[in-house]
């Protein structure tokens, strides 16, 4: 047998930036030149790969839904000509595109590993390097049947990673689901946590733009502000509340509009503030005051995972009450019930 192909999509980020007298830049070619003279990545027990360096370099601050789907139709596209795939990100949004990529890419066989790193792969110090050996490894030579998020010796599931520290190496954590697998001496695999292997052929579907907002409470906060987003035309709201799950239960405009956004189809969901934990609207008085007026349950989503979920569902074919169950439902492990 021949040696295993990965693919890997350079989408831009830290990992491939230069120095220069403004800071670190994107440069067409600059990353590339950087590979091919990194002599670790031809080692013997190393994969091929296909290094594709996209024209528009994207700072990850700037993806949108577009770049989701620019990537998503790349992979699709070698799909059948490699054993796996790395995308190169930056770290800014990696925890939003790989949530969004595990619901994009329908019945996936094969590994999806989203990587990048906090210094750039020029400097001495870059974290990028073993980064992207791993993922090599990773996506070559282990069955995943999943989009992760690797970083710092860790595979975490895509949809269940959190950006949690903003200079640190281990800048990712998943707050509420171990990793997927643990790097040290030996590679740990954890195979009792993965995906099953789906029965049918990869499909991947378009993420529209969303109308969907992310709204954090905080004690005091005006009502009037929700009535102007309800006065949009979202379609859903990811209400990130307090502990539990809990929120104001006597102020009676704000639940008010949040049960009259309710009944005119906008889909809202309760996500926790808290890094860790589950949403239970049943805990306390202020919860179930959410629940009885329509709100539905996050339980221990992300909010990463929660905005690009229901972005995905309002872009399928379906009526509110199946977005709804779907939302309360794990469709790729992001949520414990």
């Amino acid at each position: 047998m021949g040696k295993k192909k990965v693919y890997i999509a350079y989408t831009g980020g830290t990992i491939g930036m230069k120095p220069s007298s403004n800071g670190f830049v994107t440069e067409r070619g600059y990353f590339t030149r950087q590979i091919e003279s990194y002599p670790e990545l031809y080692h013997s027990e190393m994969p091929e790969f296909e290094l594709h360096e996209y024209e528009h370099l994207i700072d990850s601050a700037d993806i949108t839904p577009q770049d989701w789907y620019h990537i998503s139709q790349d992979i699709e596209s070698k799909f059948n000509d490699f054993d796996g795939f790395i995308v190169l990100h930056g770290t800014d949004t990696m925890a939003y595109t790989a949530s969004a990529l595990s619901f994009m890419f329908e019945d996936l066989s094969k590994p999806v590993i989203v990587t990048g790193s906090q210094i750039p792969w020029s400097e001495m110090r870059s974290d990028g390097k073993d980064n992207l050996v791993t993922s090599l490894v990773l996506a070559a030579n282990y069955n995943i049947p999943e989009v992760g998020l690797f970083f710092h010796n860790r595979l975490y599931r895509g949809n269940r990673a959190r950006k949690l520290d903003a200079t640190g190496f281990y800048a990712y954590q998943s707050p509420n689901f171990p990793a997927l697998v643990e790097v040290g001496t030996k590679i740990d695999v954890k195979y009792d946590l993965l995906l099953k292997d789906p029965e049918k052929m990869l499909r991947v579907r378009h993420i529209a733009p969303p109308k969907v907002v992310v709204l954090s409470l905080f004690p005091g906060f005006p009502s009037h502000i929700l009535k102007s987003i309800f006065e949009s035309d979202i379609q859903g709201l990811v209400l990130m509340t307090y502990g539990m799950g809990n929120a104001p239960s006597e102020d009676k405009e704000m639940l008010k509009l949040l049960e009259q956004a309710s009944n005119k189809g906008v889909i809202i969901v309760n996500c926790t503030q808290c890094n860790k934990g589950i949403v239970d609207m049943n805990g306390y008085a202020t919860g179930k005051a959410l629940l009885n007026i329509g709100v539905i349950n996050g339980f221990d989503m992300t909010p990463e995972a929660t905005m690009t979920k229901l972005s995905y569902l309002l872009s399928c074919d379906l009526k509110i009450d199946e977005m709804k169950q779907l939302m309360q439902t794990s469709l790729r492990g992001e949520l414990t019930v």
